[in-house]
């Protein structure tokens, strides 16, 4: 019976890693398919990015009550019982990351393809350290790597930075081109969306790290350095 229990037990987490793994997958293609229907102007592949989002959601629900049977019924303890809240948690910030691919698809019948903006050419890279950013974070969840983790949330910093570079290029384009104002803004809200993926995949590292370490990274500077806090 004991080994009936361990065997269902570990066939749950399994799914459950699984299930988080789909979800990334999703969420990182998406963030790829935005960027390429900007690049393009693509209006329909951008609503198929939109409407691709209902299956993010639908994994996430899955997800919920998936980790609700798991402590019901199997009362997980300890590193188990942080790695289930550990994926409901994730579960909820992957659905998010989500919404911000899906939100940038939204802008792409917003820009004019007559007026290509130059500075556009720069975001498709920052969009390729976000979706990087959100891949090691879950792949760090999978292997429950806490160093792997350190180091998503180390990177954050570099997407920070890009961010600011991109801020400055296009508030300057704004400046020298005020016939441009509304298609740079919605470049800059592009840009930032993109940024907030980085945040969300590093709130992913740190629940990672307390799930495999059971401490806390301690705040992060603007250097992206994180250290661990005793656990109380």
């Amino acid at each position: 019976m004991m080994e009936h229990t361990v065997k269902a037990f570990d066939s749950d987490i399994g799914r459950l890693r699984g299930l988080i793994s789909q979800m990334g997958g999703l969420a990182e293609s998406a963030i790829g398919q935005a960027m390429q229907a900007l690049q393009r102007s693509d209006p329909a592949l951008a609503a198929q990015v939109r409407a691709a989002d209902k299956s993010i959601d639908a994994i996430e629900a899955e997800v919920e009550r998936l980790a609700v049977q798991i402590i019901a019924l199997r009362a997980p303890m300890a590193n188990d019982l942080r790695e289930v809240v550990a994926a409901l948690k994730i579960a909820a910030v992957v659905e998010r990351i989500g919404d911000y691919a899906k939100n940038i698809a939204k802008r792409v019948p917003l820009i004019e393809s007559k007026q290509r903006i130059e500075p556009v050419s720069i975001l498709p890279a920052m969009a390729r350290m976000a979706g990087e950013m959100v891949r090691n974070a879950l792949d760090a969840f999978a292997a429950r790597d806490a160093e792997a983790a350190l180091r998503v949330v180390e990177s954050d910093a570099a997407l920070d930075d890009f961010y600011d570079s991109i801020f400055r290029t296009l508030v300057t384009h704004m400046v020298e081109n005020p016939k441009t104002i509304g298609q740079v803004a919605h470049l800059l809200f592009v840009a930032k969306n993109l940024e907030r993926i980085g945040d969300h995949a590093t709130n992913v590292a740190e629940m990672v790290y307390f799930a495999a370490t059971g401490t806390q990274m301690a705040d992060r500077d603007r250097g992206g350095q994180a250290t661990q806090q005793e656990p109380r």
